[in-house]
């Protein structure tokens, strides 16, 4: 969307110049060296004048509306790669945890008269940052094991 609106534009500029370029006459329009039919007064040359300017806004507009989503979206994915980044440091955490008590109760042999194991340990807590702009939640599951989030855009 951005290439088409750069695309409009600089079409826009293109025609105005030749229009500018080329009328030497008060009343006929010539673009590129073609007389244009049918446009014979002042206040019809100010109208292509209107129309040119108004193709320029609009392929302007189109271009900034793309180069916003655009931005929108990296940022929602660096928001999910970090997120992505700290669930697996959480997970990280607790399985060394587990382990660690895992091997302190191996070290016992599990008798009897050895103290009890300590429940498991709380999970650390981590802020919630606020979710993608779109309300949506970040996936889970396969998009947790997938390579897409371990990219550097």
């Amino acid at each position: 969307m951005v290439f088409l609106g750069l695309l409009l534009a600089a079409a826009a500029v293109t025609a105005a110049t030749g229009i500018i370029l080329s009328n030497d006459g008060a009343a006929t329009l010539t673009v590129f060296g073609e007389t244009v039919p049918g446009v014979s007064n002042q206040w019809q040359i100010f109208m292509c004048g209107a129309l040119v300017a108004v193709v320029f806004m609009a392929g302007m507009t189109m271009a900034f509306l793309g180069f916003g989503r655009l931005m929108r979206t990296r940022r929602d994915l660096r928001y999910l790669r970090e997120e992505h980044e700290e669930s697996l440091t959480t997970l990280e955490m607790e399985k060394r945890q587990l382990q660690r008590e895992l091997a302190r109760v191996r070290g016992t042999g599990g008798k009897p008269g050895a103290p009890a194991a300590p429940a498991a340990p709380a999970r650390p807590s981590v802020p919630r940052q606020r979710g993608p702009r779109n309300g949506d939640t970040p996936l889970a599951g396969a998009a947790a094991r997938s390579d897409f989030f371990d990219r550097k855009d």
